[in-house]
């Protein structure tokens, strides 16, 4: 087998490194940087990236490369992003990308106190390189680049010494982000201690205020504001405004300045910084400024303005998990919990936890992916919540009618709405069908379903707000009998899987989603009795489903 030796790139292997890129990629990738001789050559001798190289030791010729960009974050945050990892096709197989994974985490070991691995799902290859390697599942980002088509990151992250040590305890979250703190946590390690807060108020909901353009005049302004707020940071990123007009400018930061109408020039009521992408059609939210709460909410809707008027697809703010307004707002505008980073960012003097959360202005569907089984627990719980965001809608209007949610609060019956799926049905189009196994029960939104014996006899009916299949469920038996539209309908449909998940991760609902199914299973058997009472023959009335 080849014997390969790792090490810093050189200049004389930027040659050998833009090739490899063009053999994987093509012409088509957005990272266009990677084909620049010049750019490659400043990112070798520079300080900002470490470029590494994988050769055969007995022919020299460069096999794969890979890099980590150490600046990611703010200076202090010491974190770093290992990323751009391509082996060449004819040396695949032969341990280059571990080599060159396990070269990078080695050199940067004393360097850094963080490092995050980004993830194409489209090949599940790097994924089980990082797990082999110590770094731990604790995101999923659905649809953050764009390739070819828009493609999911899935988030791994490596903490060195002494990152956990000066981690600052007992994070406090909203509910919807405490199940992704607890995988992520409990994957690097970690006793969960995030305290779940449900009281803490949004921010409130004020548009009188107007935008102006941001220049060099109103630098002073912000970083007064900015200096007042230091202890109130919610809002983390690769850029502050600190660092001055001119790396602002170059870097294509740009600032939404919110003042209120016919206030002086430089009566800032608040800002919110970000970096736009217009091949990724992304956008990174990187700082958040705020002389009065009122303008925070104002700020991220006209953020979204912005976005759709850009053509945005994506986009990504890094929340402060001490800080649950902030998060609570953001989930408010659309923003959900993708990612959960233990110790990220440094602040004062101490490592804070940190929430990615996602805007998606694109339909969550994800196409082709690849995940390993340890990403699988994050990849539920993140979508689980982008699934809720499409389907809760069609459920939400009907959920004071369907006796399934019945004692649940509004988190409660969100998060079970989020393992659902919502399906419709044509006349004459099976729900279910007698003898098949079960593993999904049913809930009707809307229409009317026949239910019918093996003889094709119409024996009952279920409506809007029936459940159907849940006795063979529950039994684990095939069902007895078939269900069919008897009118178009529409139907949550809730797998054996996602029962099961709720029950062992969310037992607050589960103990009263099953008090709630044995009623409805207990009213069936008592129409049922009624109806055997009323024909006197042994037959079986309506709403007698056992399906």
């Amino acid at each position: 087998m080849t014997e390969i030796r790792t090490r810093q790139a050189r200049e004389e292997d930027i040659d050998s490194i833009r090739e490899m890129f063009r053999i994987a990629y093509g012409e088509d990738y957005p990272y266009r940087d990677f084909y620049d001789r010049e750019w490659l050559k400043r990112s070798i001798y520079g300080e900002r990236m470490v470029v590494a190289v994988a050769e055969d030791v007995v022919t020299g010729r460069v096999l794969g490369t890979g890099s980590v960009d150490m600046d990611i974050g703010a200076h202090s945050d010491l974190m770093g992003e290992l990323g751009r990892l391509v082996v060449h096709p004819n040396a695949r197989g032969r341990g280059v990308g571990t080599a060159l994974m396990r070269y990078r985490l080695e050199l940067v070991q004393d360097r850094l106190h963080v490092a995050i691995i980004d993830n194409r799902t489209a090949q599940p290859f790097t994924q089980q390189i990082a797990q082999k390697l110590r770094c731990a599942p604790v995101g999923f980002l659905p649809l953050k680049h764009r390739f070819t088509n828009r493609e999911s990151i899935a988030t791994f992250a490596r903490h060195f010494s002494p990152a956990l040590e000066l981690r600052r305890n007992h994070p406090r979250v909203v509910p919807a982000v405490a199940p992704l703190a607890h995988l992520a946590m409990n994957n690097v390690a970690l006793a969960s201690d995030v305290i779940v807060d449900e009281s803490t108020s949004p921010h409130p909901c004020d548009d009188d205020f107007e935008l102006s353009a941001f220049d060099s005049e109103r630098m002073p302004d912000l970083l007064r504001i900015s200096r007042g707020r230091v202890r109130k940071r919610d809002v983390f990123g690769p850029m502050r405004l600190h660092y001055g007009f001119f790396k602002l400018t170059a870097r294509q930061a740009s600032f939404l300045v919110a003042r209120r109408p016919g206030a002086p020039r430089d009566a800032i009521a608040g800002a919110l910084g970000f970096l736009h992408d217009d091949v990724e059609r992304n956008i990174q939210v990187f700082e958040l400024i705020a002389a009065s709460d009122d303008s925070v909410r104002f700020l991220f809707t006209s953020l979204l303005e912005r976005a759709r008027d850009l053509g945005v697809e994506y986009i990504e703010v890094e929340v402060n998990a001490h800080g649950t307004r902030l998060q609570r707002t953001l989930l408010e505008v659309g923003f959900l919990p993708a990612a959960y980073i233990p110790a990220m960012v440094f602040h004062e003097v101490e490592r804070l936890d940190v929430v990615k959360m996602v805007r998606l202005l694109v339909p969550p569907t994800l196409g082709e992916g690849h995940l390993i089984h340890e990403m699988r627990p994050i990849f539920e719980e993140v979508m689980g919540n982008f699934r809720t965001r499409a389907v809760l809608p069609r459920i939400a209007a009907s959920i004071g009618e369907l006796g399934i949610f019945d004692g649940l609060n509004d988190e409660q019956a969100r998060r079970l709405a989020s393992a659902m799926t919502v399906r419709e049905y044509g006349v004459g189009e099976d729900l279910c069908r007698a003898g098949e196994e079960a593993d999904e029960l049913l809930v009707l939104i809307e229409g009317r379903a026949d239910v019918l014996l093996g003889t094709g006899n119409v024996v009952g009916q279920v409506e809007a707000g029936d459940v159907v299949g849940e006795n063979a469920l529950l039994a684990e038996t095939t069902r007895t009998a078939s269900v069919v539209g008897a009118r178009p309908s529409v139907a949550a449909v809730l797998t054996r899987n996602r029962l099961r998940e709720i029950r062992n991760r969310r037992p607050d609902i589960a103990v009263v989603l099953y008090r709630n199914l044995a009623r409805e299973l207990g009213r069936k058997l008592r129409d049922a009795d009624v109806a055997i009472d009323r024909q006197g023959n042994g037959g079986r009335g309506p709403g007698s489903d056992r399906a």
